[in-house]
């Protein structure tokens, strides 16, 4: 195993065999983003008009629309840990990637025939362990596909064609709902669709990669799935605990859009605003990956959580709909500059047999923190009103980027 370093990070480098052409992303990278932008247009078709389907047709109450919701990505965070481990001690990804984009396909239109609220409890419930297990060993296999002077690149790329896959689908979903006169079944059993093309390329367009040590012979043990991290560098140690606390400043976007109303962007603008939030994503987080390639990863994670902070401050100050407009546009490059950025340094940080578990690390902290991050937020918004809420969020992610400057 080679160790490397690069200008600013401890990273330990991917056994890969050299690449014939050093700026061309790899196959199993354009396919897996292909496959993430039909999975993600199949999911936008549906999940904005859930909350709708349950309360309206079901009859459910908001309140079971927020335990369905929060019994779901629990779901999905707690698994994706012991399926990125899994991956790791298997050393095959593809299987477990397909088993949990099938699930997803085949379970999400059948919220198609649900007659109870039980029901689409059970359905998300199934769905989201597909995510779950699908997503760590998904980043691992871009990972182990790409050479580390493109993996910026790389996970840049995917985001931004998730990305594109929940613009697509929610502007598909707007013209199924007219066409079908809001009859949002008949809008479900279509999402069956995207999510069969994206099970298929999976199935024929992706590729098991076998990492170098494997290629060379070689065995070494998965190490157990330990919350004490011993088995990882202490750098990246150092980046899950920065970023625990980063997340908890990081609370849903569903509190952006409340500040929106605020200011005076109507109920009918929001589907826009939002579309609006996705396109900025998917044109910066090329961008965003492609600069991590160049400048190092910390630099441009820092500038991403600066962003952040600004753009709650002006959340916090914002007094009309134009203010908002802006901020929701520059708000995107914030996910642009960190959400594939962040994913390229956890698999500079470890080496190739532990980047499952790693991915898996990397997105159970996220997950359990955002649950706290959003009950702080709503508590102080409550309680000190939204101005205060939002800058304490921007003081925190403050903190955050001069920690993560200072201690890799």
């Amino acid at each position: 195993m080679s160790i490397s370093k690069t200008s600013d990070e401890d990273s330990i480098e991917p056994e890969l065999e050299p690449q014939p052409n050093s700026h061309k992303l790899p196959r199993n990278v354009v396919a897996l983003s292909l496959v993430s932008l039909f999975n993600d247009a199949s999911s936008e078709i549906i999940y904005p008009f859930l909350p709708f389907f349950i309360t309206s047709t079901l009859g459910a109450t908001v309140t079971f629309v927020g335990l369905i919701e929060g019994i779901a990505e629990s779901t999905s965070s707690l698994l994706k840990l012991p399926a990125g481990w899994y991956s790791d001690r298997l050393k095959k990804r593809k299987a477990i990637v397909v088993i949990g984009y099938g699930i997803a396909s085949l379970i999400r239109p059948l919220l198609a025939l649900t007659t109870a609220v039980w029901q689409v409890l059970g359905l998300r419930f199934i769905d989201r362990i597909g995510k779950g297990l699908r997503s760590a060993p998904r980043d691992a296999m871009i990972a182990d596909s790409t050479p580390s002077q493109l993996r910026g690149l790389a996970y840049g790329f995917h985001r931004a064609m998730d990305h594109a896959g929940a613009i697509v689908g929610s502007l598909l979903g707007a013209g199924l709902a007219f066409l079908f006169q809001n009859d949002y079944r008949k809008v479900f059993w279509c999402a069956a669709i995207p999510a069969l093309i994206a099970l298929l390329i999976l199935i024929f367009a992706v590729r098991e990669t076998k990492r170098k040590e494997d290629k060379n012979g070689q065995t070494s043990q998965a190490p157990p799935i330990s919350f004490n991290l011993s088995s990882f560098t202490g750098k990246f140690k150092i980046f899950l605990a920065i970023l625990i606390l980063f997340t908890l400043s990081n609370s849903s976007d569903a509190f952006l859009l409340l500040r929106a109303q605020q200011c005076g962007i109507s109920i009918v603008a929001l589907p826009l605003l939002w579309a609006l939030l996705h396109v900025s994503k998917s044109l910066s987080s090329v961008i965003g990956g492609g600069l991590s390639d160049r400048w190092g990863r910390k630099k441009i994670i820092i500038a991403g959580w600066l962003i952040y902070a600004a753009i709650y401050f002006g959340f916090a100050f914002a007094t009309n709909e134009t203010q908002i407009w802006v901020l929701f546009a520059v708000y995107g490059t914030y996910f642009g500059l960190t959400e594939g950025v962040e994913k390229a340094l956890v698999a500079d940080l470890v080496m190739a047999d532990q980047r499952g578990t790693a991915f898996g690390l990397y997105n159970f902290v996220i997950g359990i923190t955002a649950l706290p991050a959003s009950l702080l937020l709503g508590l102080v918004w409550q309680n000190f009103g939204a101005e205060t809420a939002l800058m304490s969020s921007a003081v925190v992610s403050l903190i955050s980027a001069a920690l993560l400057a200072k201690a890799l």
